[in-house]
């Protein structure tokens, strides 16, 4: 526990506390009037607000599109299920700038809609709800679905031998029991949502901001410390409850419900209105999922001289002055940095999830609650964080290409031991108290019989944080050197620059970080299968984790 425990201390808590504390601390003083200066600007209240009702439609519209293939990967059986699985999955594995830019390509300057129908409407709220509802659509089909197939289907069958409608029979006896896995998804879409960064970032404009896009223009853009301050203490008030209450689901839950082996659940498509439903997931994934980044594409290849790899060419050369260096050495930076940041989450994941295998009681709970607080605090704030308060001796890394890597893998160890938790609690205990009675240490124990358990789970594990380490941005966006960035940050800085050219590029670089996700992803499913709860759909299907 000593190692995660330091390592959040020092890479989480002491800057964030740095950011906040210069912000609200004034000639040695504590200057808490700010709190309502800025709470009562009027300009921050329409952040407030559009941060709330965005959060709140996004959740809603997610449940409302994912719930029904929730049901059909839960409940029927039919050809290409495993493939659909994976496409299903891969949005949420994609980095947010990949997302936006993906939705700006679809619906933005010149996109589709507006090349097919001459669409003029403000499509701006749209983008960013549509979105957010393709990056959380797995988090609901996961968590609910993963339930879902559990729940014995007997007694709804029961409910509609005595009369009930088929509606009815949901309604009164499958939704209630589904209640805390649907709550469970709901808290965590809109944690996702509440703090979103790079989609609004992109596709919001100066318009619209969420409270991490304006957290990023106080800090970096207008350089006002005590509404940055401010803002961040709100937003981490806000993840905090969303947790407890998270918390709460997952414990009712575990609790609360009698449930049998999926397998015994699923049967094949029969009916027309089973045939309707699945026709309608289709529809909804090739919309959704499979038609934003198919445009992407499009965009990435519709070069000036006619569809080729113009805009890829492109990224060999920094003559555009967007870089330092030709934009396409952010691809090399981002496969190092991620690399790096998959073995440090590696290393304190796993010793926190094996400290939270071997110990219970409050404090342990407590710290495992902890491990989620990197997913939903400002990682703008933890960025320039970085830069206030490790910039001297012993920690003085300002100028040290480490200090990427450090903030990407605060964001994959909570999905290192959300994989690796439930395969550890499933390890015998009574084997590691042979091999100790047989005289062997607490770590080749360790070596002997856990790792030889988990070592799937750990490949998992490392390519799950490799994904997500590759597509951070919020932290990355302020400490990446000019002459090394990272692919989301070289996404976002050509989208920032005018031209055809920055925007074909931003659109090729993007389309390059969407493919090594999904061969990430494709790998992680090869490596499969593993115990219920562990793996890329084990992240999700377990309310407690994602």
């Amino acid at each position: 526990m000593t190692v995660p425990v330091v390592f959040f201390g020092i890479f989480f808590a002491y800057p964030v506390a740095a950011i906040v504390g210069r912000g609200l601390r004034q000639d040695g003083a504590w200057q808490f009037g700010a709190l309502g200066d800025v709470l009562g600007d009027p300009d921050i209240g329409q952040v407030l607000w559009f941060t709330l009702w965005q959060a709140l439609a996004s959740t809603g519209l997610t449940l409302v599109v994912a719930m029904p293939a929730a049901y059909v990967f839960a409940r029927l059986e039919f050809p290409g299920k495993s493939l659909l699985r994976a496409v299903v999955t891969v949005p949420f594995v994609l980095p947010t700038v990949v997302v936006g830019t993906a939705f700006l390509a679809l619906l933005g300057r010149g996109g589709l809609l507006d090349d097919l129908w001459g669409l003029r409407l403000d499509t701006t709220v749209w983008a960013i709800l549509l979105a957010h509802v393709f990056f959380n659509y797995a988090v609901v089909v996961r968590t609910v679905g993963g339930l879902w197939a559990q729940l014995d289907p007997r007694q709804e069958e029961a409910a509609r031998m005595l009369g009930a409608s088929r509606f009815r029979a949901w309604r009164t006896v499958t939704l209630p029991a589904l209640g805390p896995a649907v709550a469970a998804a709901a808290l965590m879409v809109f944690l996702f949502t509440f703090t979103s960064f790079g989609v609004v970032q992109i596709l919001g404009g100066p318009g619209f901001a969420t409270l991490e896009v304006e957290i990023y223009r106080q800090t970096a853009q207008l350089l006002d410390l005590p509404t940055a301050a401010v803002l961040t203490l709100v937003q981490f008030a806000a993840v905090g409850a969303i947790l407890a209450v998270h918390a709460w689901t997952v414990r009712r839950r575990e609790t609360a419900l009698s449930l049998v082996d999926a397998a015994y659940a699923v049967r094949r498509v029969a009916g027309t209105g089973q045939r309707l439903l699945l026709g309608f997931v289709f529809a909804t994934v090739a919309v959704l999922i499979l038609l934003p980044l198919g445009v992407l594409v499009e965009r990435a290849l519709d070069a000036p001289g006619g569809y080729g790899l113009g805009y890829f060419r492109a990224l060999m050369s920094a003559d555009g002055g967007a870089f330092l260096v030709p934009p396409i050495d952010a691809v090399a930076n981002s496969l190092q940095y991620a690399a790096v940041a998959t073995l440090i989450a590696l290393l304190v994941g796993g010793l926190a999830a094996a400290a939270l295998t071997r110990r219970a009681g409050r404090f342990t709970r407590g710290f495992d609650a902890l491990l989620m607080l990197p997913l939903g605090v400002s990682a703008v704030t933890v960025g320039f964080g970085f830069l206030i308060a490790l910039d001297r001796p012993p920690l003085d890394l300002r100028a040290s290409w480490i200090l990427v890597p450090l903030a990407q893998a605060l964001v994959g160890v909570p999905f290192v031991v959300r994989t690796m938790l439930p395969v550890l609690r499933a390890v015998d205990s009574r084997l590691r108290e042979a091999a100790a009675v047989l005289g062997a240490s607490p770590w080749r124990a360790w070596r002997e019989v856990d790792l030889p358990l988990v070592r799937r789970a750990l490949l998992v594990a490392a390519g799950f944080a490799f994904a997500v380490s590759l597509g951070e941005f919020g932290a990355t966006v302020f400490i990446a050197r000019p002459d090394n960035p990272t692919l989301p940050v070289a996404v976002a800085r050509l989208l920032g620059r005018a031209g055809d050219l920055n925007y074909g590029q931003a659109m090729a670089l993007s389309t390059i970080l969407m493919i090594v996700c999904v061969v990430s992803l494709l790998l992680l499913e090869r490596v499969r299968p593993l115990p219920r709860g562990a793996g890329t759909a084990g992240a999700l299907d377990r309310t407690g984790a994602f």
